[in-house]
């Protein structure tokens, strides 16, 4: 019986730790950023898997609309193959991120290779933009004491999400929308997709379309946009 219960603890144990890797609120291994307090009246949509040709210019240009700002996590060797979108970026006063250079699940890379992917990653947005970044976010999520680690040791600041549009297969607008919407509770961290880590040109046109109409849903609310440097101060200042 003795074992049994030993068993089962393990194995709960393992699930736990398991779900905590990959868990965009889980705090096990390390603090991450995923919003401010439920009630605050400041969103913060980002973006990963980017730069994307043509889908990323199309949300700047609904940004441009609206008059705000977000906040893009890229993969590096797509920065390599679009420094102009990169820089049509920073020039319309959005924050760029580090989401690694190849988009690997770090939790099961080395060290070295976590150090590698971040590091080829901030190069190429040095390449591109004349300075790195201080912002990343580990491809799918998943990360152990060790991602975090080096990423401190690299400066940089580990940005997860609170709310996802599950947009990453191309669902109607319509479910990206729905999804969002579900999950709103003020202060969040959104996860859209701008691209996709599999290839570049990657249909991101209904997330656009949902993007648009969610910013005018919550504008209309009250809600202020905002990108994630601006959420952290606003953390730091009310902690």
């Amino acid at each position: 019986m003795l074992a049994l219960a030993l068993t089962g603890a393990v194995s709960a144990a393992a699930v736990a730790a398991g779900y905590q890797s990959m868990a965009p609120t889980g705090q096990w291994y390390g603090k991450t950023f995923t919003g401010l307090p439920r009630g605050s009246h400041q969103i913060a949509l980002t973006y990963d898997d980017g730069p994307n040709d043509p889908h990323t210019l199309r949300l700047l240009e609904i940004f441009a609309k609206h008059g705000i700002q977000a906040t893009f996590f890229l993969i590096g060797r797509y920065v390599q193959q679009h420094p102009e979108i990169v820089r049509e970026i920073v020039q319309a006063g959005h924050v760029v991120g580090n989401h690694t250079f190849k988009h690997p699940l770090l939790t099961f890379k080395s060290e070295a290779e976590i150090r590698q992917e971040l590091s080829q990653c901030r190069s190429a947005l040095q390449d591109a933009i004349g300075e790195p970044s201080n912002l990343f976010r580990p491809p799918f999520g998943g990360r152990r004491p060790a991602v975090l680690r080096v990423a401190r040791e690299l400066g940089l600041k580990s940005v997860l999400w609170s709310v996802t549009g599950y947009d990453w297969n191309a669902p109607p607008a319509e479910a990206i929308e729905h999804k969002v919407a579900g999950q709103i509770r003020g202060g969040d961290v959104i996860l859209l997709h701008d691209g996709s880590h599999k290839q570049m040109g990657a249909d991101r046109s209904q997330t656009v379309i949902a993007t648009d109409h969610l910013i005018a849903r919550y504008k209309a609310e009250g809600y202020e946009f905002v990108t994630i440097p601006q959420m952290m101060q606003k953390d730091s200042s009310s902690s």
